[in-house]
């Protein structure tokens, strides 16, 4: 019998229509190769939605993604909304809300450099040989981002400004258990990231991922500083597997990795709320990389992002493992036969530069 799924599309801003009209190529094909459906509607946020409603996440667009299984997610923001008032700013006033109302604790960033794309990393190829497959996964709605207090005020004539990082042992242990149950799934070994030599919130942290280590025997479970860990990515990627640490940290991390991976325009992500009995999350899935608004329109965006991006989708919200895979396979080929956007083009003979439309029906054909 045909599963049945319902899906909210956010395309959002610059490039976020142009990619994610690929990925929705891909997914209407694997719905008939794979026997299942996917209602989908399309809703404005960001940028967009400012200028049609005044808001960058209006009632229509929440209560849409509310009826859904999971959020596909394009990309928001650009100079024409970067001074309006902080709350009303694209990425401010609609991606962390929606984190937020979702309960969206759990960031995945796989950081994939595949082997056909060692020679697009900045790192040197002797340390990369091979290529590398790195898993992220953030805390997401807690650390200094959420923290209160938070704001500025005068202390003696001088302005101040403050911001709070705070965690609970319950947000540590939940991603502490996503992140080993990653881990379980792939080589078994965790990488807590943390800067316990200085932060109480961090010392919290690695007592509490050393807790969750004796649920999971088969990991091994390792820590290490932020600082530390920002120099050994680019040093020897390829010793990492799955690392976990807090939102900041993670944050910069994450975007390290996808450099280091050779484009943001590859990576995918994905942002999860707590498992159901089934294993699966409601989530909302989006590229790594922003809205590029000085490519918009000019069809030369890299869209497999957002195509991965689907395939997570696929994966851990919707129970679709086999057409993930085949998504991900199709990517992998594409690339492997030399199909390269402008951002991961290198000049090489056997490379074949395609704009966004081109390198979507590469990554079609070869479903």
């Amino acid at each position: 019998m045909s599963h049945k799924h319902r899906i909210t599309i956010l395309a959002g801003d610059g490039i976020g229509p142009e990619v994610m009209a690929e990925a929705v190529r891909i997914l209407a094909a694997v719905e008939c190769t794979c026997g299942f459906t996917v209602a989908r509607t399309e809703h404005l946020v960001g940028g967009a939605a400012i200028d049609a409603t005044g808001h960058p996440l209006p009632p229509e667009t929440l209560q849409a993604c509310e009826k859904a299984d999971a959020i596909l997610f394009g990309s928001v923001g650009g100079p024409k909304w970067e001074n309006l008032p902080p709350d009303l700013q694209p990425e401010r006033g609609a991606l962390l809300p929606l984190r937020k109302h979702f309960g969206l604790f759990a960031n995945l960033r796989p950081g994939i450099c595949l082997p056909a794309l060692t020679h697009a990393s900045p790192v040197k190829q002797e340390l990369i040989a091979g290529g590398f497959d790195v898993l992220c996964v953030r805390e997401l709605t807690g650390g200094v981002y959420f923290g209160a207090p938070k704001g500025r005020h005068e202390e003696n004539g001088e302005p101040v400004a403050l911001d709070t990082m705070i965690y609970k042992k319950s947000e540590i242990e939940r991603i502490a258990r996503v992140a080993f149950t990653a881990a379980m799934g792939r080589k078994k070994r965790l990488l807590s990231v943390d800067k316990a030599n200085v932060l109480a919130s961090s010392v919290l942290w690695r007592e509490t991922l050393i807790e969750i280590a004796r649920e999971f025997p088969e990991v091994e479970l390792s820590h290490m500083y932020v600082d530390n860990a920002a120099m050994q990515l680019i040093r020897r990627p390829g010793s990492f597997d799955v690392l976990v640490t807090e939102n900041l940290f993670g944050d910069i991390l994450s975007d390290e990795l996808a450099m280091i991976s050779g484009s943001l325009g590859m990576l995918p992500s994905a942002s999860l709320g707590t498992c159901n009995s089934n294993g699966l999350a409601f989530g909302m899935y989006e590229p790594s990389g922003g809205s590029a608004p000085d490519i918009a329109g000019l069809g030369v965006a890299n869209p497999v992002a957002q195509i991965l991006s689907l395939a997570m989708l696929l994966r851990f919200s919707l129970g679709e493992g086999a057409a993930a895979e085949a998504i991900e396979n199709a990517v992998a080929l594409t690339i492997q036969e030399g199909f390269r956007t402008a951002d991961i083009a290198t000049g090489l003979p056997h490379e074949t530069q395609v704009g966004t439309r081109a390198m979507g029906e590469a990554v079609l054909a070869r479903l």
